[in-house]
């Protein structure tokens, strides 16, 4: 199993920065990407950014955050960040942590942290 928890949420004005931070814990080894998605009011959850665990540890961004939100991990390779620069409005969301990881058979998990709320003031 893989748990994950968020922290680093807040209110910001248009322009700022936050960063988000998700710490994964249990069977690290299973995981085979961490992802961060938002859910805005009255809309979908989406997919933000991806850090891809096997390989080269490749990134994959959603066109609406590319070259503003950077995803990365630590040396421990436990915890992932958000870096989210040059912050919109349209970026208020609570944004989620997952996890997605392998069990003994083999079989695709997902691991969901609670959320936290991101909030950018015009």
């Amino acid at each position: 199993q893989v748990q994950v928890a968020e922290s680093g949420g807040g209110s910001v004005q248009a322009g700022g920065s936050l960063r988000l931070s998700c710490k994964a814990s249990g069977k690290i080894f299973s995981i085979n990407s961490m992802n961060w998605y938002r859910q805005a009011p009255g809309k979908q959850r989406e997919l933000v950014a991806s850090l891809f665990f096997v390989g080269s540890l490749s990134t994959d961004y959603a066109d609406s955050v590319k070259g503003r939100f950077t995803i990365t991990r630590d040396s421990a390779g436990n915890t992932v960040f958000l870096q989210m620069d040059t912050l919109k409005p349209e970026d208020t969301a609570v944004y989620y942590c997952n996890a997605y990881y392998y069990d003994d058979n083999v079989r695709g998990l997902d691991a969901w942290g609670q959320g936290t709320l991101v909030t950018v003031s015009s």
